[in-house]
């Protein structure tokens, strides 16, 4: 099997890594990385850790070791609020940066939300509305810069877009500041 060099590679790897083995440092997953064929820097290494939700949880040998969301010890991610039912698998960290950074309008009517992005934005920006699997949310459509999301309900676009404009606006749900 031939493996691409891709950054969806890459990540799936450190995915396998991280649940396979303690590793206690960076430093550490790079030389397995490396071996792998995966030659990144620190800094990418560390956004790579940042957007899977890896954290350094101490083991049972008193050393800290990093933990993806799921593994046993692993803390909850966090959840959108007024949707306690979110999964925790979700990544609504990932979804609060995107928009963050990409958002650049809201608007809504009934149950559709059109959100604008700048060009090459909207694809990026509807992938992560689509992995953090948020409950009044139906579906995703992206083109270059729109993303039209369709929700339950005759009025939760109107419930859905304001959250959305909180989180362009650098909030995360529950009103804490993106980190």
């Amino acid at each position: 099997m031939t493996t691409p060099r891709t950054q969806a590679a890459r990540r799936t790897r450190i995915a396998e890594v991280l649940s396979g083995r303690s590793i206690c440092s960076q430093e550490e997953l790079r030389g397995i990385l490396a071996r792998d064929g995966f030659v990144v820097t620190q800094a990418t290494l560390s956004r790579d850790l940042v957007d899977l939700g890896a954290v350094k949880l101490p083991n049972g040998d008193g050393r800290a070791v990093y933990t993806l969301p799921g593994e046993p010890g692993a803390p909850a991610r966090p959840s959108l609020s007024g949707h306690p039912g979110t999964d925790a698998g979700t990544d609504v960290t990932r979804l609060v940066r995107a928009a963050h950074e990409l958002v650049v309008s809201v608007d809504h009517s009934a149950n559709i939300v059109v959100v604008r992005t700048p060009p090459g934005g909207a694809q990026y920006l509807a992938s992560a509305f689509d992995r953090t699997q948020w409950p009044p949310i139906i579906g995703t459509v992206a083109g270059d810069d729109t993303v039209l999301l369709v929700t339950r309900g005759a009025d939760a676009g109107a419930e859905v877009a304001a959250e959305i404009l909180a989180m362009a606006e650098g909030r995360m749900p529950g009103g804490a500041e993106v980190p």
